[in-house]
């Protein structure tokens, strides 16, 4: 009973010891003057996501200041789907939202990147992924 006990303190106290070393490893870098960083990116979904449809994202992101995004960018593993306007940004919320054609049925990694303007010049933002099933 005691060396059970003792097996299940030194696993806690491992696991305690992996999770606080993700958690340092995560922490992001300080943003620079007029940065933006995407941080996630989320589909409302509507009873699942239909190919060849056009749906609206929700990407979040932090900022410094309020950098103007001129354009989000989107591509489904190897399909290129292109870049086009912002529908809505909320600095409050961090959470820019935009439409986005889908591509054919099937598991994706869908992937999504700004532009903005940073001391007058057009920048690329990092890219967020998360993984998207589409149905037919």
């Amino acid at each position: 009973m005691r060396s059970a006990l003792a097996f299940i303190l030194v696993g806690l106290a491992l696991l305690l010891t992996i999770s606080s070393c993700a958690t340092t490893s995560a922490e992001r870098e300080p943003l620079g003057p007029g940065e933006i960083r995407l941080i996630g990116a989320n589909f409302p979904e509507f009873g699942g996501i239909k190919k060849n449809v056009k749906y609206p994202v929700d990407i979040k992101f932090e900022a410094d200041g309020r950098p103007e995004v001129t354009r989000v960018c989107v591509n489904w593993n190897v399909y290129n789907a292109g870049c086009g306007p912002l529908l809505d940004i909320n600095y409050g919320t961090g959470v820019l939202r935009a439409d986005v054609p889908t591509p054919m049925d099937g598991l994706y990694m869908f992937r999504a990147y700004v532009y903005y303007t940073r001391h007058e010049i057009s920048v690329r933002s990092n890219a967020v992924e998360i993984p998207v099933t589409i149905v037919p």
